[in-house]
């Protein structure tokens, strides 16, 4: 009987880890696609040096996502991108 109630508990704190989980990954996935929007929005010749050079390392890191990662956070943030 022990065992079972245990193993329970760990089946119901995995289902809880794993829903964490979920939930951060979809703020990261949001923070992602805004961070894309934004970069694809900016102007590159009127930004000053220090922020060209910060736009440049978001920009290379958003294109090293994976495609469906990128894909998936673009997703996320559509309705709003479009409804603005």
């Amino acid at each position: 009987m022990m065992s079972h109630a245990l193993k329970d508990e760990e089946i119901a704190m995995l289902r809880s880890e794993i829903e964490m989980m979920m939930r951060e990954r979809q703020v990261l996935l949001r923070i992602a696609g805004l961070a894309a929007s934004f970069v694809a929005e900016l102007d590159s010749k009127s930004l000053a040096a220090e922020t060209y050079d910060a736009a440049e390392m978001l920009a290379e890191t958003i294109n090293s996502l994976p495609e469906e990662i990128l894909r998936d956070a673009l997703e996320s943030v559509e309705a709003e991108i479009v409804g603005e």
